[in-house]
């Protein structure tokens, strides 16, 4: 008999078990895929995310990825580069999950894969196959997957043209570790931008958030407007002259960026991605899974299954600040009028660029 499930092995569900395996408890992680995938988002961890994760027995070592030191901006012929305020790392989600469920199995946690989740209702889990799965606690760490009866409603100004999610892996090659190195890049252009570190193979990890409307004119092919992309920025163009087509690029549709929820019951849980969607180009979504696990952990031992309201009021608040001003500066870097203007202040007072990579921060 478990004390509590887990929908999902990510990190947000791994962290949780580990929590809950230390508290005394005996959690099962229920994990839709059969194989440690490559998530499409994620693979960015700042210093603070790295701090949490040595705490659960994860060091540097042991996920052996890409150092980061710097964060580059790029919009039209400006660029700026600044030192953050900590060493960051540049990983897969492969590596990042397959040690965090390693650890949580090595902990005393059960996993099962080929779970398919379908409907939550309190403490209770309907899966694919017509199964009914009951226990005491249940803590939804699934990722950006849906579920009915949970709508994750995005701002209103983005109802009318949705945000897409892309990523396209660039092979290893000498020429992007000399461009790229030991930074995080984001390009900003009109209506989106794109993201892209080294990971420990030293292939690049590029992911875009951007309007369906950018996305429609490129005739809805992603990799049509990531050409086009590259032929408008040079420098864009440059990495992705190592791109290898025959690839895929991989999407996500009608990503929510910003939502959070206040809303749960009793018994119920909701961490990472399911809590709240903070825009990407904060590079914080690894360490929101790993912060909401932890306070979620910390409520359950606190008071049990009944902390899981207070729990999440409390990890929506803790958001606001974060989540405010990743949007502002969000919507700032995807306006032609404002793009080169965040550049120039980013080039001429590198104090500030590290004070917002501070204040976002979970």
């Amino acid at each position: 008999m478990s004390d509590a499930f887990i929908v999902g092995a990510g990190p947000a569900g791994s962290a949780a078990a580990i929590g809950l395996t230390r508290a005394g408890a005996k959690p099962l992680l229920l994990e839709r895929s059969r194989e440690t995938g490559d998530a499409l988002c994620g693979g960015f961890l700042s210093w603070r995310t790295l701090a949490r994760l040595k705490a659960l027995g994860i060091d540097r070592a042991v996920l052996g990825g890409q150092a980061v030191t710097h964060v580059r901006l790029f919009a039209g012929q400006r660029s700026s580069e600044t030192k953050l305020p900590g060493a960051a790392m540049g990983v897969s989600r492969r590596r990042l999950d397959g040690a965090l469920q390693a650890a949580a199995v090595a902990a005393g946690a059960g996993l099962e894969r080929g779970v398919h989740a379908t409907a939550i209702e309190g403490g209770t889990v309907q899966t694919r196959d017509g199964a009914t799965l009951t226990a005491p606690s249940l803590f939804l760490a699934a990722g950006k997957h849906g579920f009915r009866g949970f709508p994750r409603e995005p701002a209103r100004w983005q109802r009318a043209d949705p945000v897409i999610g892309l990523r396209l892996r660039l092979p290893a090659h000498p020429v992007l570790a000399r461009l790229v190195g030991d930074a995080v890049e984001l390009h900003l252009f009109d209506r989106g931008y794109a993201g892209l570190v080294r990971q420990e193979d030293g292939s690049g990890n590029l992911c875009l958030a951007v309007h369906k409307s950018r996305l429609d004119e490129a005739g809805g092919d992603p990799a049509a407007l990531l050409r086009a992309l590259g032929d408008a920025l040079p420098p864009l163009g440059e990495r992705l002259a190592q791109a290898d087509w025959t690839r895929p690029v991989d999407a996500i549709g009608h990503v929510p960026y910003g939502w959070r929820t206040t809303d749960t019951v009793p018994g119920l849980f909701k961490l990472g991605d399911q809590a709240g969607v903070i825009p990407s180009l904060a590079g914080e979504g690894m360490g929101l899974a790993l912060a909401s696990a932890g306070a979620a952990v910390a409520a359950w031992r606190h008071g049990g299954p009944a902390e899981a309201p207070a729990f999440q009021q409390a990890l929506a608040a803790r958001m606001t600040r974060p989540f405010a001003l990743a949007n502002l500066i969000w919507r700032a870097g995807e306006t032609p009028r404002s793009t080169g203007l965040l550049t120039s202040v980013a080039a001429a007072f590198p104090p500030l660029v590290r004070l917002v990579s501070r204040v976002t921060r979970i």
